[in-house]
């Protein structure tokens, strides 16, 4: 027996003489063991940091850390009663990433001889706090992904003004040379962070609505079915928006960010490959031009090409000192590392959040890096197999859109600290110090859950009798 489908790919309730099965529960009890280990590497972590920078152990910063476990801990519990069935593996991941960034960053603060309540390690513990709690809030209100659904336009909405916000005068605030900042009292926020999520949500409900016409082909060319040049109008739109934060917000990343959430979710909503080619030839080629008119974007390609160049690198703004230090740096750790505690991280330009990986790198080597890295392709992986398993369009798209964004801003990021691709300047996820990233992934994270615990709820329809 089959379920209807009505419009927007939502699906029906099962008719009656159908009963729901139910697997076993131990999802939760496998996330609770997986949590302990996480909390006992962080707590590990802290500890061999203090050890090798100091020789001895401050209570203090363990005790926040402790802290930092409960809470995740009660997102842990609130699961139990409110997504019973989801994953359990995105927590303790999102919980390690975010312990060792910690970790490291305080690793940074004992270099610079910086301490208490104004250190960049307190605070990020603190900005953890506030993002895991966001985290319980928006599981245990949001009870069914689908209500996203309707709020598509007005999530669309959103993002633009989120996106406007840091041009606005008085409000926004520049800094690293971009101006996707805002100042609110003693605090900055970086409101583009959340506009990514209010962007996947508008794409998935948008795709959903008109993946019909965006499925109609013209001419093929190349052995592949390309789109018709009327259907042709929500790519530009999209692309101009992002060659609009290049020129305007001065950043490169951000703009490669949402552009490319789009194209992918555009390809999994129509399964056109040409949808790809279009995109990647509009951007590269928006880029390339940017290159050759916009300074701060020649200079990251400048970098990029010829780093270790005397001019470049003496260069006193806009050189290539940052990414040559970052790549010593990550030579220095070797397979190994040097040992929590016992490298340089400090030498790097703002090695605690742009070069965080570099940080890591010499610390934790080569062996290091790749378990973060692994970590992240598991919780992406997770997140694809949430999406593709979705029993409705709009979550597919959402999940896949969701579990993109973190893959696409690893890979921009450890992309441009070890010259894969230019420098961009986006946080890594989970890790690197910022208070607005931390409570758009830990959201993130929470949407994942509920989409994951819809698709593990989807009744199997079995004929009674």
């Amino acid at each position: 027996m089959r379920t209807t489908t009505p419009p927007g790919g939502v699906s029906a309730t099962p008719p009656s003489g159908v009963r729901r099965i139910r697997l076993p529960q131990k999802l939760r009890n496998t996330e609770l063991w997986l949590l302990i280990v996480a909390c006992m590497i962080n707590a590990a972590a802290i500890v061999l940091v203090q050890l090798g920078a100091m020789g001895g152990i401050d209570t203090q910063l363990v005790l926040l850390g402790v802290g930092l476990s409960v809470l995740a801990f009660g997102m842990h519990i609130a699961m139990r009663f409110v997504a019973r069935d989801a994953d359990p593996f995105l927590l303790p991941i999102a919980t390690v990433l975010n312990g060792l960034g910690i970790a490291m960053i305080y690793r940074i603060d004992i270099a610079n001889a910086e301490s208490g309540w104004e250190s960049a390690s307190v605070r990020q513990i603190v900005w953890s706090a506030i993002a895991i709690i966001a985290g319980i809030v928006t599981i245990v209100l949001l009870r069914n992904h689908r209500v996203l659904f309707r709020y598509t336009y007005l999530s669309g909405l959103i993002a633009i003004v989120l996106l406007l916000l840091p041009l606005v005068p008085g409000l926004g605030h520049r800094e690293g040379g971009a101006q996707v900042w805002i100042s609110i009292g003693i605090a900055t926020f970086q409101p583009g962070e959340i506009a990514k999520i209010a962007l996947a949500v508008f794409f998935a409900g948008y795709l959903v609505r008109n993946r019909d016409s965006l499925s109609m082909v013209g001419r093929k060319f190349l052995g592949m079915q390309f789109p018709r040049a009327r259907d042709l109008g929500p790519l530009l739109v999209v692309w101009a928006l992002s060659m609009a934060v290049i020129v305007f917000q001065r950043d490169l990343g951000t703009a490669l960010l949402y552009f490319g959430l789009f194209l992918v979710m555009l390809y999994v909503a129509t399964s056109r490959l040409s949808w790809v080619v279009l995109g990647l030839g509009l951007f590269i080629g928006g880029a390339l031009v940017a290159s050759q008119t916009l300074d701060y974007v020649g200079n990251r390609f400048a970098n990029w090409l010829d780093p270790f160049n005397p001019e470049r690198f003496d260069q006193e703004f806009g050189g290539s000192y940052q990414v040559v230090q970052g790549l010593f740096g990550l030579a220095n750790g070797g397979l190994i590392g040097t040992g929590w505690g016992q490298g340089r991280p400090d030498i790097t330009p703002v090695p605690q959040s742009d070069y965080i990986i570099a940080s890591l790198g010499e610390e934790l080597g080569l062996a290091g890096v790749f378990a973060i890295l692994a970590l992240y392709v598991l919780f992406v992986a997770r997140g694809f197999r949430i999406g593709f398993a979705g029993q409705d369009d709009f979550g597919k798209l959402l999940g896949v859109g969701l579990a993109f964004v973190i893959a696409l801003q690893v890979f921009i990021v450890v992309g441009g600290v070890t010259r894969v691709i230019p420098l961009t300047g986006l946080t890594t996820p989970f890790l690197a110090a910022g208070g607005s990233s931390l409570v758009a992934h830990w959201i993130i994270v929470a949407l994942l859950l509920r989409l994951s615990d819809t698709v593990r709820n989807h009744p199997r329809l079995v004929i009674d009798g």
